[in-house]
Protein backbone atom coordinates (compact mmCIF):
# COMPACT_ATOMS: atom_id res chain seq x y z
CA UNK A 1 0.00 0.00 0.00
CA UNK A 2 1.32 3.54 -1.10
CA UNK A 3 0.88 5.15 1.58
CA UNK A 4 1.74 8.90 -0.08
CA UNK A 5 -1.06 8.39 -2.88
CA UNK A 6 -4.47 8.63 -1.53
CA UNK A 7 -8.01 10.14 -1.85
CA UNK A 8 -10.01 11.39 0.89
CA UNK A 9 -13.80 11.77 0.40
CA UNK A 10 -16.10 13.51 3.26
CA UNK A 11 -19.68 12.18 3.48
CA UNK A 12 -21.88 14.64 4.22
CA UNK A 13 -25.91 14.14 4.65
CA UNK A 14 -28.82 16.56 4.13
CA UNK A 15 -29.97 18.54 7.32
CA UNK A 16 -33.88 18.29 8.32
CA UNK A 17 -36.45 18.65 5.33
CA UNK A 18 -39.57 19.72 4.94
CA UNK A 19 -42.54 17.09 5.12
CA UNK A 20 -41.85 15.82 8.20
CA UNK A 21 -40.83 12.22 9.01
CA UNK A 22 -41.64 10.40 5.74
CA UNK A 23 -40.50 7.79 3.40
CA UNK A 24 -38.76 10.44 1.98
CA UNK A 25 -37.02 8.19 -1.09
CA UNK A 26 -37.19 10.28 -4.25
CA UNK A 27 -39.72 12.23 -3.25
CA UNK A 28 -37.99 15.91 -3.94
CA UNK A 29 -38.49 18.17 -0.94
CA UNK A 30 -36.48 21.17 -0.08
CA UNK A 31 -34.49 21.79 3.28
CA UNK A 32 -36.00 23.39 5.88
CA UNK A 33 -33.71 26.24 7.92
CA UNK A 34 -32.90 24.18 10.42
CA UNK A 35 -31.51 21.80 7.64
CA UNK A 36 -29.38 24.54 6.37
CA UNK A 37 -27.86 25.15 9.50
CA UNK A 38 -27.49 21.74 10.89
CA UNK A 39 -24.97 21.05 7.50
CA UNK A 40 -23.71 24.27 8.23
CA UNK A 41 -22.45 23.61 11.80
CA UNK A 42 -21.12 20.40 10.48
CA UNK A 43 -19.00 21.65 8.15
CA UNK A 44 -17.38 23.71 10.80
CA UNK A 45 -15.79 20.53 12.00
CA UNK A 46 -13.69 20.80 9.10
CA UNK A 47 -10.41 23.11 9.37
CA UNK A 48 -10.43 25.78 7.05
CA UNK A 49 -9.64 26.65 4.68
CA UNK A 50 -12.15 24.33 3.27
CA UNK A 51 -9.76 21.40 1.40
CA UNK A 52 -12.21 20.22 -1.33
CA UNK A 53 -11.21 20.42 -4.87
CA UNK A 54 -15.16 19.60 -5.80
CA UNK A 55 -18.10 18.85 -4.52
CA UNK A 56 -20.80 15.73 -5.63
CA UNK A 57 -24.46 15.69 -4.93
CA UNK A 58 -27.38 13.46 -5.40
CA UNK A 59 -29.19 15.72 -7.75
CA UNK A 60 -32.63 15.81 -5.21
CA UNK A 61 -32.80 19.08 -4.34
CA UNK A 62 -32.29 18.69 -0.05
CA UNK A 63 -28.41 18.09 -1.21
CA UNK A 64 -27.91 19.85 -4.56
CA UNK A 65 -29.69 23.36 -3.20
CA UNK A 66 -26.70 23.46 -0.42
CA UNK A 67 -24.28 21.88 -2.96
CA UNK A 68 -24.72 25.00 -5.07
CA UNK A 69 -24.69 27.46 -2.50
CA UNK A 70 -21.40 26.03 -0.88
CA UNK A 71 -19.56 25.74 -4.05
CA UNK A 72 -20.42 29.36 -5.01
CA UNK A 73 -18.82 30.48 -1.63
CA UNK A 74 -15.60 28.93 -1.42
CA UNK A 75 -15.37 28.76 -5.43
CA UNK A 76 -14.62 25.54 -6.62
CA UNK A 77 -16.37 23.04 -8.81
CA UNK A 78 -19.68 21.05 -8.48
CA UNK A 79 -21.99 18.45 -10.10
CA UNK A 80 -24.65 15.98 -9.56
CA UNK A 81 -24.21 11.94 -9.99
CA UNK A 82 -27.83 10.23 -10.03
CA UNK A 83 -26.20 7.11 -8.42
CA UNK A 84 -26.04 9.09 -5.26
CA UNK A 85 -30.17 9.53 -4.99
CA UNK A 86 -31.72 7.89 -2.38
CA UNK A 87 -33.28 4.52 -2.56
CA UNK A 88 -36.99 4.36 -3.67
CA UNK A 89 -39.76 3.05 -1.29
CA UNK A 90 -42.03 2.80 -3.93
CA UNK A 91 -45.84 2.82 -2.52
CA UNK A 92 -44.06 4.13 0.53
CA UNK A 93 -42.50 6.84 -1.34
CA UNK A 94 -43.31 10.61 0.19
CA UNK A 95 -46.23 8.68 3.12
CA UNK A 96 -45.82 9.76 6.31
CA UNK A 97 -43.95 6.57 8.50
CA UNK A 98 -46.24 6.58 11.35
CA UNK A 99 -49.22 5.57 8.56
CA UNK A 100 -47.05 3.18 6.99
CA UNK A 101 -46.55 1.83 10.19
CA UNK A 102 -50.04 1.80 11.29
CA UNK A 103 -51.55 0.15 7.90
CA UNK A 104 -48.79 -2.38 7.13
CA UNK A 105 -46.87 -3.09 10.44
CA UNK A 106 -45.75 -6.61 9.22
CA UNK A 107 -43.92 -5.91 6.21
CA UNK A 108 -43.03 -2.45 7.53
CA UNK A 109 -40.88 -3.81 10.11
CA UNK A 110 -39.75 -6.54 8.58
CA UNK A 111 -38.54 -3.87 6.20
CA UNK A 112 -36.41 -2.58 8.77
CA UNK A 113 -34.77 -6.28 10.43
CA UNK A 114 -34.14 -7.74 6.72
CA UNK A 115 -33.81 -5.22 3.97
CA UNK A 116 -32.11 -7.40 1.80
CA UNK A 117 -34.86 -9.45 1.36
CA UNK A 118 -38.08 -7.65 1.90
CA UNK A 119 -38.28 -4.24 -0.20
CA UNK A 120 -41.58 -1.67 0.31
CA UNK A 121 -44.02 -2.52 -1.94
CA UNK A 122 -42.77 -2.04 -5.59
CA UNK A 123 -40.07 -0.31 -4.20
CA UNK A 124 -36.55 -0.68 -5.19
CA UNK A 125 -34.91 -3.76 -4.53
CA UNK A 126 -31.98 -3.41 -1.83
CA UNK A 127 -29.50 -5.23 -4.14
CA UNK A 128 -30.40 -2.83 -6.75
CA UNK A 129 -29.37 0.26 -4.73
CA UNK A 130 -26.54 -1.15 -3.23
CA UNK A 131 -25.27 -1.71 -6.42
CA UNK A 132 -26.29 1.63 -7.84
CA UNK A 133 -24.64 3.38 -5.08
CA UNK A 134 -21.63 1.05 -5.18
CA UNK A 135 -21.29 2.04 -8.98
CA UNK A 136 -21.11 5.82 -8.41
CA UNK A 137 -18.54 5.44 -5.68
CA UNK A 138 -16.10 3.25 -7.94
CA UNK A 139 -16.65 5.90 -10.49
CA UNK A 140 -15.88 8.65 -7.79
CA UNK A 141 -12.79 7.13 -6.28
CA UNK A 142 -11.65 6.77 -9.94
CA UNK A 143 -12.12 9.91 -11.97
CA UNK A 144 -10.89 12.03 -8.37
CA UNK A 145 -7.73 9.99 -7.79
CA UNK A 146 -5.71 12.07 -5.03
CA UNK A 147 -8.63 14.94 -4.82
CA UNK A 148 -10.47 15.71 -1.77
CA UNK A 149 -13.83 15.75 -2.63
CA UNK A 150 -17.14 16.22 -0.41
CA UNK A 151 -20.01 14.24 -1.02
CA UNK A 152 -23.44 15.26 -0.38
CA UNK A 153 -25.72 12.35 -0.07
CA UNK A 154 -28.38 10.59 1.68
CA UNK A 155 -29.01 8.34 4.78
CA UNK A 156 -29.36 5.31 2.95
CA UNK A 157 -27.02 5.91 0.54
CA UNK A 158 -23.76 6.94 3.19
CA UNK A 159 -25.23 3.51 4.90
CA UNK A 160 -24.20 1.64 1.91
CA UNK A 161 -20.66 3.05 1.51
CA UNK A 162 -20.13 2.51 5.02
CA UNK A 163 -20.86 -0.92 5.11
CA UNK A 164 -19.07 -1.92 1.65
CA UNK A 165 -16.04 -0.69 3.25
CA UNK A 166 -16.36 -1.83 6.50
CA UNK A 167 -17.26 -5.45 5.14
CA UNK A 168 -20.81 -5.50 6.63
CA UNK A 169 -23.60 -7.47 5.31
CA UNK A 170 -25.99 -5.62 3.61
CA UNK A 171 -28.99 -6.71 6.29
CA UNK A 172 -26.50 -4.86 9.26
CA UNK A 173 -26.85 -1.27 7.54
CA UNK A 174 -29.86 -0.15 9.93
CA UNK A 175 -27.49 -0.69 12.69
CA UNK A 176 -25.13 2.57 11.64
CA UNK A 177 -26.34 5.65 12.93
CA UNK A 178 -26.71 8.67 10.05
CA UNK A 179 -28.33 11.61 11.86
CA UNK A 180 -29.39 14.51 9.58
CA UNK A 181 -25.83 16.49 8.92
CA UNK A 182 -23.84 13.51 9.96
CA UNK A 183 -20.20 13.94 8.61
CA UNK A 184 -18.18 11.15 7.45
CA UNK A 185 -14.53 10.99 6.34
CA UNK A 186 -12.89 7.77 4.07
CA UNK A 187 -9.83 8.11 3.07
CA UNK A 188 -8.60 5.54 -0.30
CA UNK A 189 -5.81 4.75 -0.50
CA UNK A 190 -4.35 3.76 -4.00
CA UNK A 191 -2.24 0.53 -5.27
CA UNK A 192 -1.83 -0.26 -8.90
CA UNK A 193 -4.57 -2.15 -9.35
CA UNK A 194 -6.44 -2.01 -5.71
CA UNK A 195 -8.06 1.05 -3.86
CA UNK A 196 -8.01 0.34 0.46
CA UNK A 197 -10.65 2.63 1.87
CA UNK A 198 -9.92 3.78 5.69
CA UNK A 199 -12.84 5.26 8.00
CA UNK A 200 -10.94 8.13 9.41
CA UNK A 201 -14.18 9.14 11.25
CA UNK A 202 -18.17 9.01 11.39
CA UNK A 203 -20.35 11.57 12.54
CA UNK A 204 -18.05 12.74 15.71
CA UNK A 205 -21.13 15.33 16.71
CA UNK A 206 -23.19 12.46 19.08
CA UNK A 207 -25.22 14.54 20.93
CA UNK A 208 -27.70 14.71 18.15
CA UNK A 209 -30.73 12.52 18.14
Amino acid sequence: MNLSQYTTIDLLRHGECEGGEIYRGHTDVALTDSGWRQMQESLRLVDPPWPWQRIITSPLQRCQQFTHHLAEEIGIPWETNASFREIHFGDWDGKPVQEVWDSDPEQAQQFILNPAKLSPPNGEKMFDFQQRVLSGWQETISHCHDEHILCVQHGGTIRIILAHILHMPLNAIGRLHVPYAALSRIRVYHDRDNHHPVLIFHNPVTLSP
